[in-house]
């Protein structure tokens, strides 16, 4: 069965949006609170909360993190920086996942996979300190498998492949398999996904999938998890949080049992 991850940075996205200039709205209960996002994620069927702890806090804050992890009932994936002040973070709140993401001051969102083949010395000693601590450690690539021969190197135990190339082939081809763009988008997942098993890590993906383009990766063969954010936030300004969770958590488990027919 297909994990559902579910990112709620965005929840913490609208509050800071409008308390931007005031003393931290994490502390002082400003609304709406990714605490109750996170629980209303997982009363609609949510395996995870995923959060993503920037060096410039523009969304969730430390505060955030750090009741997130006392109030969770669920696992909690963190995504960060392989920065040291991050992963002194990271040892202090002990998610049940360290996720490892490139990040830059200027980008909207995550643009492309951690290049762990350039950083591989860098990154060793990152991953090293964070099991150290009996973390399970992640890393988000692109479906290359040069990348995913230097994931396992390193040591990460699982590796979430960046499902955002997909997404805009989808888009671009309205979703439409016969086009040659789709197919290869999605081999290249397929492809990377394979390899992860076959190297003994876990095999995550997720970035930019929506209800519309989620199906083909689900059905994709030993897909363990998808983290999904702000399509389910974007879906839950009309719906409720709790509903647009259970309906994403729907489609996977149709697209899970289609594929083990």
């Amino acid at each position: 069965m297909i994990q559902l991850g579910v990112n709620i940075d965005h929840v913490a996205t609208i509050r800071n949006a409008r308390y931007r200039g005031q003393p931290d709205p994490a502390i002082s209960g400003a609304e709406p609170d990714p605490i109750r996002a996170a629980h209303e994620a997982e009363l609609g069927g949510a395996d995870s909360i995923t959060i993503h702890l920037r060096e410039d806090r523009r969304h969730i804050m430390d505060r955030d993190a750090q009741l997130l992890r006392q109030l969770v009932n669920v696992r909690l994936n963190l995504e960060m920086a392989a920065t040291d002040e991050m992963v002194t973070i990271a040892c202090n709140l002990q998610p049940n996942t360290s996720m490892l993401v490139p990040e830059g001051r200027l980008e909207v969102t995550t643009e492309g996979g951690l290049d762990v083949l350039g950083q591989r010395e860098q990154l060793k000693k990152v991953v090293a300190r964070l099991k150290d601590r009996g973390l399970v450690v992640s890393a988000f690539i692109d479906p290359d498998n040069a990348q995913v021969q230097a994931a396992k190197e390193v040591g990460f135990d699982v590796c979430e492949i960046h499902t955002g190339p997909y997404a805009q082939a989808f888009r671009q081809t309205g979703g439409d398999l016969h086009h040659q763009k789709l197919r290869d988008a999605l081999e290249q997942v397929q492809t990377a996904g394979a390899l992860i098993n076959q190297l003994g890590m876990q095999f995550n993906a997720g970035h930019a999938l929506n209800y519309h383009n989620v199906h083909h990766i689900a059905t994709l063969p030993n897909l363990s998890e998808l983290h999904i954010g702000h399509s389910i936030v974007a879906r839950a300004v009309f719906v409720g949080l709790r509903s647009a969770v259970a309906d994403m958590k729907a489609l996977l488990n149709h697209a899970d049992s289609m594929s083990s027919r």
